[in-house]
C-alpha cells in the first residue's frame, strides 16, 4: 500500500526540521532538540508525532538509539523530479540586532523541497551570529515563507520599527519574546500583539549556504 502523503502542518514542520537538521549537521536531531525548537513540554508529543510520520512511510526510526531518525523521500520516476524554484532576493536579515529592509530586487534558485506548496516565498541573507545555535550562520541565506499566523518554537522572520530579524518565535498572551539562539543575545520583547512597530513576515523554511 502506498504511503498518505497528507501531512498537516505541523506534521510537516516537524519532518522539514529533521530533514535541515540532518543536511546541516550530518546526524539527525535527538527528540529532546526537536522539543526544545518548537517548544514542546513533553518529549510524549514529539513521539507521537514521530510515531503518526513513521506510519506515513516518511520515517524510518530505530527505536532505543538517540539519534536514528531517516527520512524516507517519496519513491518518484527521475523525469518527475521537480526543477529548482526561483524565488526573489529581497535584501538582509539580522541575526543579531535588527538592521534595516532592504529590497534588492535580484532572484536566487532554492530547491523545491524548502517551498511549500501554499504561500508566498522569498529568500533573505543573514547578517551576524544570534542564530548560530540553530545552525543559521553569518552569511547564510534563508527561505521565508510568507504568512503571519506562526506557533511557538518556529524561527521567523519579524519586522521591528521596519527593521528585520530573525528569531524563534515565543508568544503568551499578547506578549511575544523573540528568542536568539546564542546566549550573547537577550531576548527581544513585544508587549503587545498590535503594537503598529512589530509584525511577522514569514516562517523560515530552508537554509542554504554556498562554501
Amino acid at each position: 500500500m502506498a504511503p498518505d502523503f497528507k501531512l498537516t502542518p505541523k506534521q510537516k514542520d516537524i519532518l522539514d526540521f529533521i530533514l535541515q537538521f540532518g543536511a546541516q549537521n550530518g546526524y539527525a536531531p535527538s527528540q529532546q532538540e526537536i522539543a526544545r525548537h518548537f517548544g514542546f513540554k513533553s518529549l510524549g508529543t514529539v513521539q507521537n508525532y514521530l510515531v503518526r510520520l513513521e506510519r506515513s512511510g516518511l520515517l524510518q526510526k530505530e527505536h532505543n538509539a538517540k539519534r536514528s531518525l531517516k527520512i524516507i523521500p517519496p519513491q518518484q520516476p527521475q523525469a518527475e523530479a521537480l526543477p529548482a524554484a526561483t524565488l526573489p532576493l529581497l535584501g538582509r536579515v539580522a541575526a543579531g540586532r535588527p538592521i534595516e529592509a532592504v529590497e534588492e530586487g535580484a532572484v536566487m534558485e532554492v530547491p523545491r523541497s524548502m517551498v511549500p506548496p501554499q504561500g508566498e516565498c522569498f529568500v533573505l541573507k543573514v547578517v551576524g551570529d544570534s542564530m548560530i545555535g540553530d545552525g543559521i550562520l553569518d552569511g547564510d541565506f534563508v527561505v521565508v515563507n510568507k504568512r503571519r499566523q506562526v506557533t511557538n518554537g518556529q524561527t521567523v522572520v519579524a519586522l521591528i520599527r521596519n527593521e528585520a530579524t530573525v528569531k524563534r518565535y515565543y508568544r503568551k498572551g499578547e506578549r511575544v519574546e523573540l528568542r536568539a539562539a546564542n546566549p550573547n543575545y537577550e531576548p527581544i520583547v513585544v508587549e503587545s500583539l498590535v503594537d503598529p512597530d512589530f509584525r511577522v513576515e514569514g516562517v523560515v523554511t530552508g537554509l542554504i549556504r554556498q562554501l
